[in-house]
This record gives structure tokens, C-alpha cells and sequence, in this order.
């Protein structure tokens, strides 16, 4: 009765993790209203990471990208989304070397996309403004960097672990079976 149960359980499981891994990527998300696209060499070197100069707190900023990260769904579910928090001195590991950092954060779908979100406002006096771009002057600028995974590798690394469970089971299974005779 409970191994019955347990093979219920571990398909069920499988054909969800199956599923949650086979919906669609992400596409990178847009700026936060009021900012402005950097037009520096180093944010413009790849398609997956962008530069923005604007003048919302990094609580906004968060909020945002959170907004957008969260609207993925499937059938109206949403999928999970956990925030993690990084030092500011990984931002020259993770998003680009020589990258300023006040704050560095991730936003991810477990197992399956990711969006770095780092921040750079210098200390200045009285809250002035440090960038002018554009004729603005702009209080941080923040970088994006998106992580994609393709559904192929996902799915391959989900059967296999699911299978190796299996494996790993149905011998510890036996092994009970022999030490009990």
C-alpha cells in the first residue's frame, strides 16, 4: 500500500517538474518608466545584459522587475519567484568586470530562468544627481542582466535526476529486502 502511494506520488511529480520545465522563457524585461537606455560600450556588448539610468529607489527598481518576473504563468499559476541577495562585490563576477555596485540582486524561477539586477549610485552630497545623460541628470544607474536556460538541457537534467531516483530507490529497496532475510 505505501510503495503504491509512493509511485503515485513520484509520478505526479514527475509529470509536474516535467511540465513547470517545458513552459517558455522569460523574454527580458522592460526598463522601469522614466529611465533611459545606457548607450555605453559595455552595456551594449550583449543582448542579455542592459543598462539604465533612473531616478526610482532600489525598492522601486525591485518592485518592478518583481512585477514583471511574476507575470509568467501557466494556467493562471503563477510560477514560484524567490529573491536572492548578493554582495555588491559579486557584480564583477556575475554581471561584468569593473562594474560599480551598491546593491546586487536576483531575481529566478528555480531550475529554469534568471534576472541579476545591480545598482550603482554613488555616495554624493545632498542627494544630488550624479549622471547627466541625455540633457538629465539621473540619481543611479541600474544594469539588467538576464539568464536564460534552454528547455532541452532542462528537461534532459529533470529526467535524469528523476530517473537516477528511481535507480537509487529501487536499489536501496533491495538492499532493505536482503539485510531483512
Amino acid at each position: 500500500m505505501f510503495k503504491k502511494i509512493l509511485n503515485i506520488f513520484y509520478a505526479i511529480f514527475c509529470i509536474a517538474g516535467i511540465l513547470y520545465l517545458a513552459l517558455p522563457n522569460y523574454t527580458f524585461p522592460e526598463p522601469p518608466t522614466d529611465s533611459i537606455q545606457s548607450e555605453e560600450p559595455a552595456d551594449l556588448e550583449t543582448p542579455l545584459r542592459r543598462g539604465y539610468f533612473t531616478n526610482h529607489t532600489r525598492e522601486e527598481v525591485l518592485a518592478w522587475y518583481k512585477q514583471q518576473f511574476d507575470r509568467s504563468s501557466f494556467m493562471g499559476i503563477k510560477l514560484p519567484t524567490l529573491l536572492l541577495n548578493y554582495p555588491p562585490e559579486n557584480a564583477q563576477t556575475i554581471i561584468r568586470d569593473q562594474t560599480g555596485s551598491t546593491f546586487l540582486q536576483e531575481f529566478t524561477h528555480p531550475f529554469r530562468e534568471s534576472i541579476y539586477i545591480n545598482g550603482f549610485k554613488p555616495p554624493s552630497d545632498n542627494n544630488r544627481p550624479i549622471f547627466f545623460v541625455g540633457g538629465k541628470p539621473w540619481q543611479q544607474k541600474i544594469i539588467i542582466r538576464y539568464v536564460p536556460s534552454s528547455i532541452w538541457v532542462r528537461e534532459a537534467v529533470f529526467i535524469a535526476s528523476a530517473l537516477m531516483i528511481a535507480v537509487i530507490y529501487n536499489a536501496f529497496e533491495k538492499s532493505l529486502r536482503k539485510r531483512n532475510e
